[in-house]
């Protein structure tokens, strides 16, 4: 345990073979007291790699990020839950080694959510498409608009606590998971941090959803009406 505090891991993983060992094996070894990857039904290796290098590897064969997440929090929920739950996307365009810079504010009483922002200066260049970077910006302003709470980033790197998990109730099964667990977080009153984090390239595969303008059209759209929603 990291000062005494049950640390989860959520690494929701489709196809992201080329990946994994990397997002894991950077993983602090002293903060998390289990990384979970739940395989959405990969055609790859992904699944026996993640076991190969000491995760506990969950199957949900429906498609999307959410279901993936969901998967996850419903085996925390068997285990009796936990203090704090990490997420982390597998593709390695987060630091995994900047975990200890999310999961701080919890762990010093200051937050209950806290999501990595990932601000222009410690992202490398293209590591974001226009269209996410767009995406982005609008969401948070038009949750700064509906739910005067400025939000930097919809950053999939995030911590949360589990009672402020079971406290919101997640839902979505898809691309609008990380900005309900943000509208539904500022409704719960719940104290949320932005934190600046480094971003790169993903380390091989394809994006889900900036890989194809179908898949940031559909993302964009679910992000939009999720925030209304919620309104």
């Amino acid at each position: 345990m990291y000062l005494n505090k049950n640390i989860k891991l959520v690494i929701p993983a489709y196809n992201e073979a080329e990946s994994i060992a990397l997002v894991i094996n950077a993983v602090p070894k002293n903060i998390c007291t289990e990384i979970i990857v739940t395989d959405n039904n990969s055609k790859d290796d992904t699944a026996a790699i993640a076991n190969a290098c000491g995760a506990t590897v969950l199957f949900e064969k429906n498609a999307g990020y959410g279901n993936a997440c969901l998967k996850g929090l419903d085996y925390i929920r068997q285990q009796g839950g936990c203090d704090v739950v990490v997420f982390l996307d597998a593709d390695f365009s987060d630091y995994p080694d900047e975990m200890q810079k999310i999961i701080t504010p919890i762990i010093e009483g200051k937050a209950d959510m806290v999501i990595g922002s990932r601000i222009k200066k410690l992202r490398e260049p293209g590591s974001m498409t226009p269209q996410q970077v767009f995406g982005n910006w609008l969401a948070v302003t038009l949750i700064k608009i509906f739910f005067k709470h400025q939000f930097t980033d919809l950053g999939p790197f995030r911590a949360i606590t589990w009672e402020a998990l079971e406290k919101i109730k997640m839902v979505d099964k898809n691309y609008g998971w990380t900005v309900e667990m943000q509208v539904k977080a500022v409704k719960h009153q719940l104290r949320c941090v932005n934190v600046p984090v480094k971003y790169r390239h993903r380390a091989g595969g394809v994006s889900k959803v900036s890989g194809s303008i179908k898949g940031s059209i559909m993302a964009g759209y679910k992000i939009i009406k999720t925030i209304f929603k919620y309104a």
